[in-house]
C-alpha cells in the first residue's frame, strides 16, 4: 500500500445476489401437444343463492299436516268398516233368528248380586196384541234357556188386549212353566184387567197392589159404522163377495140383525173360554162356576173387592211378591239375585220404529177397520209402567 492512499476504510465487495436454480422447461403432454388450442373462456362468475333458513321447517310442518291427514281418514275408514261389520252381523243375525239372546238385557234390582241362581221379573206392560217377535215372547223364550232362573215374578200392567194376543201369551208362560218346572207368581200393577187377568191365570199365587183395578172379565169385539158418514161424502160400497156374510162386520154399513146374532155367537164362545181359563187357574171357581158367573160382568174390582171374591190371593208389593218366590223355589234370600230383562235397541229396530210413523199407513187402517175380538177394559187408559 503506498504512502499517498488515504487512510480510508476499505468496503466489501460486492456480491451478485443469488440467483434461485432455473426451473427446467415445462413439458406438454402428447395428448395435449396433438390438441389444437381453444380459445380462452371468458371467466363468469356465478352467485350462490341465499340459503333460506326456514325452508327445512316449512317441510316438516307439511309432512306432519298430511302424517296426521292420513291418520284421520285411516281412523275413519277403521271406524266406517267397524261400524258396516257390526250392522251386518247383527243384520244377519236378526234374520236368522238369534237376536233374542243379544237383544234382551238382564237389570240386577236386588238378592245377592254374586249369586248364581236367579229370580226373573218378566213385565207386561201396555195394550197386549201378541206378536210372536214382541219382547214378552223374548223374555220368556230367555227363561226358557236359562237354567239358573229358579223361579218367575210374572209383572202384569196391563188392561187386555186381543183374545188371541192373550190366548198367546199364555200359552208361552204355560209352556215355560211345564219345561222349567218353576214357579210363577203374579204381581198385579195398577191395572190388571181382562186380557191382563186373562195371562195372570197362570200363576200359582196371584198378588195385587192396594191400588190395583183388576177383574172386567168379558169379551167385546171392535166394531164401527160408518156408513152415513161415507153417505154424506158420496162414498158407496160395492163389494163383490162369495157369500151374504162375507161383509159381516164392514165400517161401510149398518149391521143386520141376522149378523148381530152371528158376532154374538163368536162372542159368547170366546167368552166361555175365558171362564174356562179362570177355571183351571182358580180352582175355586172350577168348583163353583156359578160363582165366577157372577163376577164376569165385565165389572172391575179394587184388589179389596178382588180378595174377597177370590180373584187373586194376597194384597202385596212387587218386593212380597219376590219374598215369595224365592220361598216357593226354596231359595234363601242370600243364595239369589232377582233381575229384570230390560231391551237393547238393534239396527232393525229402529228402521222399524222409523217407517211405523206414518200415522194413516196402510197398517194403520187395517188395523182400525178389521173387526177384533178384544178382552179389554175399554174406559182404563193403559200407562206406560216403570216397573
Amino acid at each position: 500500500m503506498s504512502e499517498n492512499t488515504p487512510d480510508t476504510p476499505l468496503s466489501p465487495p460486492s456480491v451478485p445476489p443469488p440467483q434461485s436454480p432455473p426451473f427446467p422447461p415445462r413439458v406438454r403432454p402428447v395428448a395435449e401437444r396433438c390438441t389444437p388450442p381453444h380459445p380462452p373462456h371468458p371467466h363468469v362468475h356465478y352467485q350462490q343463492p341465499p340459503a333460506r333458513s326456514s325452508g327445512c321447517g316449512r317441510v316438516a310442518v307439511f309432512g306432519l299436516v298430511t302424517l296426521f291427514v292420513l291418520g284421520v281418514i285411516g281412523v275413519g275408514v277403521l271406524v266406517g268398516s267397524i261400524f258396516l261389520v257390526g250392522v251386518a252381523t247383527k243384520a244377519f243375525d236378526e234374520i236368522s233368528g238369534e237376536r233374542d239372546e243379544k237383544t234382551v238385557a238382564e237389570k240386577f234390582i236386588g238378592g245377592n248380586r254374586s249369586a248364581q241362581d236367579k229370580i226373573a221379573v218378566i213385565t207386561i206392560d201396555g195394550v197386549i196384541y201378541g206378536s210372536a217377535d214382541d219382547f214378552v215372547v223374548k223374555q220368556i223364550r230367555r227363561v226358557l234357556t236359562d237354567t239358573r232362573v229358579k223361579a218367575v215374578v210374572l209383572r202384569v200392567n196391563s188392561p187386555g188386549g186381543t183374545m188371541s194376543g192373550s190366548d198367546y201369551y199364555l200359552h208361552l208362560l204355560k209352556k215355560m212353566k211345564s219345561e222349567r218346572r218353576i214357579p210363577i207368581i203374579v204381581s198385579m200393577g195398577s191395572v190388571a184387567a181382562s186380557g191382563g187377568y186373562y195371562v195372570s191365570m197362570v200363576g200359582d199365587e196371584i198378588y195385587a197392589e192396594p191400588s190395583t183395578l183388576t177383574g172386567s172379565i168379558g169379551v167385546i169385539a171392535s166394531l164401527f159404522d160408518a156408513s152415513e158418514l161415507f153417505k154424506k161424502i158420496g162414498v158407496e160400497p160395492n163389494p163383490i163377495t162369495s157369500g151374504e156374510h162375507k161383509t159381516m162386520g164392514s165400517f161401510m154399513k149398518p149391521m143386520s140383525e141376522e149378523e148381530r146374532v152371528l158376532f154374538q155367537r163368536v162372542i159368547d164362545n170366546s167368552f166361555d173360554r175365558f171362564k174356562q181359563i179362570i177355571c183351571e187357574g182358580r180352582t175355586e171357581f172350577a168348583n163353583n162356576p156359578a160363582e165366577l158367573d157372577k163376577l164376569a160382568t165385565g165389572q172391575i174390582f179394587t184388589a179389596n173387592d178382588a180378595l174377597k171374591n177370590g180373584l187373586i190371593d194376597e194384597i202385596g208389593f212387587i218386593d212380597d211378591v219376590i219374598s215369595r218366590a224365592g220361598t216357593k223355589a226354596n231359595l234363601d234370600k242370600r243364595d239369589y239375585k232377582v233381575i229384570q230383562y230390560k231391551p237393547k235397541i238393534s239396527v232393525l229396530d229402529l228402521l222399524e220404529s222409523r217407517t211405523s210413523d206414518a200415522l194413516l199407513s196402510g197398517k194403520t187402517l187395517s188395523e182400525i177397520t178389521t173387526p177384533r175380538i178384544y178382552l179389554l177394559c175399554p174406559y182404563v187408559i193403559p200407562v206406560e209402567g216403570t216397573d
